[in-house]
């Protein structure tokens, strides 16, 4: 299911694009100024942004030009009430990939946003199993990078295997003997505390400085990594 961020002030507006969107099948989330909309875009994995440009807190052309820094291949929609040549430009400049301008027809959004998806898509053609992702957590099983909210993690080659475990099965919890076997290919023995050492070790790069948690503890039963 494609995740789209729509960052517009007019919550009547903004309930609308909602509702259009999860009534075709995506899954939505609405932040209502630009600081919190950019916040969510840099940390959050989502598919596709819906930007308005008349936000409080920061404009949206800066939010555009600071998220197209980070995410470079997030697809970006601007909505606005300025339909002049130069504010499209501007627009477009700051790196939004197409531009609306109110009113408009849900129909035609809809159309622009699955063109976009589409064009996204194209240019950058998922690899089965290349990239994990949990909320802003990222795990390039290529390249072998971790970086969440944009912030790049040092693994040990351990804690890489740890971290990719978990992350395969995310929403399970993994006891302590099945992580055991499958990240140390070690029979699982009551007296050793190597997992949760290792636990903690990914909990102080990946949990310590931010403010939702991943990793869990389930006590007696083991770990899971998911979000809240």
């Amino acid at each position: 299911m494609k995740k789209i961020l729509i960052v517009e002030d007019d919550r009547r507006i903004a309930q609308t694009i909602y509702r259009s969107l999860t009534g075709e099948g995506y899954e939505a989330e609405i932040a209502y100024d630009g600081i919190t909309g950019k916040q969510s875009a840099i940390t959050k994995y989502f598919d596709l942004m819906l930007l308005d440009i008349n936000l409080p807190g920061l404009k949206g052309y800066e939010v555009c030009e600071q998220v197209r820094a980070l995410r470079p291949t997030l697809p970006i929609i601007m909505l606005t009430a300025y339909g002049e040549i130069e504010d499209k430009v501007q627009g477009l400049g700051k790196g939004a990939d197409d531009y609306l301008v109110k009113p408009f027809d849900l129909r035609e959004l809809l159309a622009r946003i699955a063109a976009a998806l589409r064009r996204a898509e194209l240019h950058n053609p998922p690899r089965k199993h290349t990239v994990l992702r949990l909320a802003d957590l990222e795990l390039n099983t290529d390249t072998k990078e971790v970086t969440r909210g944009g912030r790049s993690i040092e693994l040990t080659a351990r804690e890489f295997a740890l971290l990719e475990y978990l992350l395969r099965n995310r929403g399970h919890v993994m006891s302590k003997m099945d992580l055991a076997e499958h990240v140390w290919n070690l029979r699982f023995d009551p007296g050793t505390n190597v997992v949760e050492v290792y636990i903690n070790y990914l909990r102080r790069k990946v949990d310590k400085d931010f403010d939702t948690k991943l990793i869990h503890t389930r006590p007696g039963l083991g770990y899971v990594i998911k979000e809240g």
